[in-house]
C-alpha cells in the first residue's frame, strides 16, 4: 500500500562508517523512513551518499479535494454503527441498501466537484462501480428476474454517454441521416431501454414511407418485450413462458428475412435473440466486458440466478477480451465480485486503490450486513476492525481530518481504545484550542494517562514562553505536584523582583486545587492576605501571615519577605499582633537570624547591609508592638 509517486526527498546521513551494505526502514505515524548506507569495500571513503527515503501512505488524505467524501462518509458511518443489533434483519436490509445508496452518492456527488481532475475523477468512478456491483449482488442480494433488472440500472449509470449523443443526434438538422444515429439506437436497445429505442427510431421510418411496415414490425417487437416486475403478482415462471413466446417470435421474424433489406434493422433483430456474434461487432458501442455480460443475460438469460453468474461473468470476459491482454486489476476485482468471492474483491481492492477509505466503509456495511461473520484474521482482529483500524491511522496523519478518526477508533472494540490512546498523542498541540478539544476527546472516554500527559507538555510550553499563569493552570490540570511547585516558585520569584503578582484572576480562584502542593497551597494563601489587606481586614490579614510561618507552609527562603509584610502591621496605631502574636514573629525573626549569622563571602555588601537594616527595623518595630499590645491587654503571663 506504500508508494512514492514522485521523486522522494532525501537528506544525507553523515557519520557513518561501515564497509557494509544497509537498508532498514522505520515506521512514522502516516509514513515509512527507508534509509540506506552504501560503502567501499575498502578505504574508508564513502563510494555513495546514504540517503534517507519519506514514503507515504494513504495520499489522497492530503489531498484538499477528497475532504468532502472523508468528511460527509464520516457521518454515514456513524450513523450505521447506531442501527440496533436486536432488530428483525428484514428490517435492517432497507436502512443497509439506503446507507449504501448514501455512500455512493457521496462519492458522486464529489465526482461532480472533480471533473477537472481527471485522475481522482477515474479512481472515484472505479469505486462507485465496484460499490454499486457491490450493493446489487451482496447488500440488496437481488434474487432470479429482478437480478437483471439491477444490473441493467448498474450499466445504464455507469455508462451514460449514450444520453449526451443522443441529445446531439435529435438536436441536429436532420437526426436520421446523423453519422451517429444508428450507434445512439443500437446502444439504447443494448441497454434494455426500448422506449427510447423506439423514439429515436420514428425519425429514421418518417424517411422511409416505402420500409414503414418493416419499422412498425420492429416496433412492436421492442414494445412487447416482457419485462420482469417484481411489484406484480406474475411469478417467475410465467414471466419465463411469457418471453420464451416474445422469443420464437423474433425468431421467426429472422428465418423469414423480414429485416433482411436493411442491414441495422436485422442486427437489432439479432440483438434482440442475444446473437453473440452481432453483440461482439458492437464492442466499441459495449466498451466493456461487463455491459456485455449483462446484455448477454439481459436477451439471453433473463432470469438467471445469482449463484449462476460466475458462469457467465466468467465466459464474458473471456469473449470480450483480447486472449493476449491481461485483465485490468478493475476487471479482476468486478470478476471476483459477480463469483460472490467478497474477501478476493476486498484483498484487490486494498491493492489497487492508493487509500484505505473504500475497503473500509464497504467492509464494514458488510459486516453489518452478517456477510463477513466467517473471516477472521490470525493475529486476532477482525477483517472490518483491520480496515478501519488502518483508514484512521491515516486520518490521524493529517491536521484536521484526525478529528474524524477518533469515531472510527470507537467502533473497533478489540483495538480501537490501544490504536486512540497511542495515536491521540501525536497529534500535534499548535495552540491551547486544539490541546482543549484533544483532552476533551480523552476526558470522554477516561483517558487519564493522555490527559495527564497532554496537560504536561501544554504547561511546559507555556513556561518555556514564560507564560506562568498558563502553565500553572496547566499543570494543575495534570495534577502534577512538581511543576505546580516549580511554577509557584516562579510566580513567588517574579513577585520578589517586581513587587506584584501576574495572573491575578487565577490565584484569586485557585480554590482546592491549591491543595495539590505544599508551594501553591503558600502562593494562594499569601495572594490572599494581600486581599486582605487591601481591603483592610488587617486583624484577619495578620493571623494568616502569622499562620503560614508558623505552620511552616512559607518556604524558609521566603520569611524575610513576610516579616517584611507585617511591618505595616506592626506599625499601625491600633494594635494588630497581641502579645502572643508578637512572641511568635520575634521567635521566627531570630530562627531566621540565626541562621543567617554566617555571612556570605559572594552576596554583595550593600545587600548585607539592607539586610541588617531591616532586621533592626523588624526588632524595634515588634518591641514597640510587644510593649502596646502588653499595656492593651494588661496582664502577660511570665
Amino acid at each position: 500500500m506504500e508508494e512514492v509517486d514522485v521523486e522522494p526527498t532525501t537528506t544525507p546521513i553523515p557519520g557513518f562508517d561501515s564497509n557494509q551494505k544497509h537498508l532498514g526502514f522505520v515506521w512514522g505515524p502516516g509514513d515509512i523512513l527507508v534509509y540506506e548506507t552504501i560503502y567501499k569495500a575498502s578505504g574508508g571513503s564513502a563510494g555513495g551518499c546514504p540517503f534517507v527515503h519519506e514514503v507515504r501512505k494513504d495520499e489522497d488524505i492530503y489531498s484538499p479535494i477528497l475532504r468532502k467524501l472523508f468528511n460527509e462518509s464520516h457521518h454515514i458511518f456513524v450513523g450505521l454503527q447506531r442501527i440496533r443489533e436486536d432488530m428483525p434483519s428484514k428490517n435492517k436490509k432497507p436502512q443497509f441498501v439506503s446507507i449504501s445508496k448514501n455512500y455512493r452518492s457521496v462519492i458522486r456527488a464529489c465526482m461532480e466537484e472533480l471533473q477537472q481532475v481527471a485522475g481522482i475523477v477515474s479512481i472515484l468512478l472505479a469505486v462507485e462501480l465496484i460499490w454499486n456491483l457491490c450493493e446489487v449482488l451482496f447488500i440488496d442480494a437481488a434474487p432470479a428476474g429482478s437480478l437483471v433488472l439491477h444490473l441493467l440500472d448498474w450499466v445504464r449509470l455507469h455508462k451514460a454517454d449514450v444520453d449526451e449523443k443522443a441529445r446531439e443526434v435529435l438536436a441536429s438538422e436532420s437526426p436520421a441521416e446523423h453519422q451517429a444515429y444508428w450507434d445512439v439506437v443500437i446502444s439504447y436497445v443494448l441497454q434494455g431501454r426500448m422506449d427510447e429505442a423506439r423514439q429515436v427510431l420514428v425519425k429514421q421510418a418518417a424517411l422511409q414511407p416505402a420500409a414503414r411496415a418493416m419499422f412498425k414490425l420492429l416496433d412492436n417487437l421492442l414494445m412487447k418485450m416482457p419485462i420482469f416486475n417484481p411489484g406484480e403478482t406474475q411469478t417467475l415462471t410465467e414471466f419465463d413462458v411469457k418471453w420464451r413466446h416474445w422469443r420464437e417470435e423474433v425468431d421467426r421474424c429472422l428465418q423469414d428475412q423480414s429485416f433482411a433489406s436493411n442491414p441495422h434493422l436485422e442486427d437489432i433483430c439479432k440483438i434482440l435473440v442475444g446473437d453473440e456474434d452481432v453483440l461482439l461487432e458492437h464492442k466499441e458501442l459495449l466498451s466493456t466486458w461487463y455491459h456485455f455480460l449483462v446484455t448477454r443475460l439481459l436477451f439471453s438469460h433473463p432470469t438467471v440466478k445469482p449463484t449462476e453468474l460466475h458462469y457467465y461473468a466468467q465466459s464474458s470476459m473471456h469473449m470480450f477480451l483480447d486472449t493476449r491482454s491481461v485483465p485490468e486489476p478493475l476487471d479482476s476485482i468486478l470478476l471476483a465480485a459477480f463469483e460472490f468471492d467478497i474477501h478476493q474483491v476486498i484483498k484487490d481492492c486494498s491493492i489497487a486503490l492508493n487509500n484505505w477509505w473504500f475497503v473500509g466503509h464497504l467492509t464494514d456495511l458488510l459486516d453489518h450486513c452478517k456477510l463477513l461473520q466467517s473471516h477472521n484474521l490470525h493475529f486476532g482482529s477482525n477483517l472490518r476492525e483491520f480496515l478501519l483500524l488502518e483508514y484512521a491511522s491515516g486520518l490521524f496523519t493529517h491536521h484536521s481530518l484526525w478529528q474524524l478518526a477518533v469515531d472510527y477508533f470507537d467502533h473497533c472494540p478489540e483495538f480501537g481504545r490501544v490504536y486512540l490512546e497511542l495515536q491521540i498523542e501525536r497529534v500535534p498541540l499548535d495552540t491551547e484550542r486544539k490541546a482543549l478539544k484533544v483532552i476533551r476527546i480523552c476526558e470522554q472516554r477516561q483517558m487519564t494517562e493522555q490527559v495527564r500527559s497532554i496537560c504536561k507538555i501544554m504547561a511546559k510550553k507555556a513556561l518555556r514562553n514564560n507564560r506562568l499563569g498558563s502553565a500553572l493552570s496547566w499543570s494543575i490540570r495534570a495534577k502534577d505536584a512538581a511543576f505546580a511547585t516549580l511554577i509557584s516558585e516562579r510566580f513567588l520569584q517574579d513577585y520578589c523582583a517586581n513587587g506584584t503578582f501576574s495572573d491575578l484572576d487565577l490565584i484569586d480562584n485557585l480554590g482546592p486545587a491549591m491543595l495539590l502542593s505544599d508551594r501553591l497551597t503558600f502562593l494562594g494563601k499569601y495572594r490572599e492576605f494581600h486581599r486582605l489587606y487591601g481591603e483592610k481586614r488587617f486583624l484577619d490579614a495578620a493571623k494568616l501571615l502569622l499562620s503560614l510561618m508558623t505552620a511552616k507552609i512559607a518556604p524558609r527562603s521566603f520569611w524575610m519577605t513576610l516579616l517584611t509584610d507585617a511591618l505595616p502591621l506592626l506599625e499601625q496605631i491600633e494594635v494588630i499582633f497581641s502579645a502572643d502574636q508578637t512572641h511568635e514573629l520575634m521567635f521566627c525573626l531570630e530562627e531566621l537570624t540565626s541562621e543567617k549569622s554566617v555571612p556570605n563571602p559572594d552576596r554583595p555588601m550593600q545587600d548585607e547591609d539592607i539586610e541588617t537594616t531591616k532586621i533592626e527595623l523588624l526588632r524595634l518595630a515588634l518591641a514597640r508592638n510587644l510593649a502596646m499590645a502588653i499595656v492593651k491587654e494588661g496582664t502577660v503571663e511570665v
